[in-house]
């Protein structure tokens, strides 16, 4: 198993990330692409154990992951109304791009931060559930 998972744990971290990255432009996104990067943590616990699992993806980096995306989500909103507009309202922000590209780059901004976000929480149940007393 272990063989196995050395193997498929990145390839389903890159797919995690493929999803998250075209989310903007197909099907997919932040909260499928971040599902699916969990699974492999998740693979991980469970080929290694839950005491590698909790090293791999310690307490500390999953708090980082999941405030830090939910505040380039706050902030993304924000910079849209420091310059006016409404809160995610792209258009508003003034970069030398046409709208659908500003537009474009920001979704794809928020797609990352969902993406961590929603990583870090899956993983943070699944460890809780494990045996963890405290997230």
């Amino acid at each position: 198993m272990e063989n196995v998972s050395r193997l498929l744990i990145p390839a389903i971290m890159l797919f995690g990330a493929y999803v998250i990255g075209h989310g903007h432009v197909s099907h997919g996104g932040g909260f499928q692409g971040g599902v699916i990067v969990s699974a492999a943590f998740v693979l991980y616990i469970l080929v290694y154990g839950l005491d590698k699992g909790r090293d791999f993806a310690n307490k500390t980096v999953r708090r980082l992951m999941e405030s830090g995306g939910t505040l380039i989500f706050i902030l993304v909103g924000l910079a849209a109304m420091l310059w006016g507009g409404n809160f995610l309202e792209y258009p508003a922000i003034p970069l030398p791009y046409p709208d659908t590209t500003t537009i474009l780059t920001f979704i794809a901004v928020l797609e990352i931060a969902i993406g961590i976000t929603v990583t870090a929480i899956v993983v943070s149940i699944f460890i809780t559930m494990g045996g963890e007393t405290r997230v």
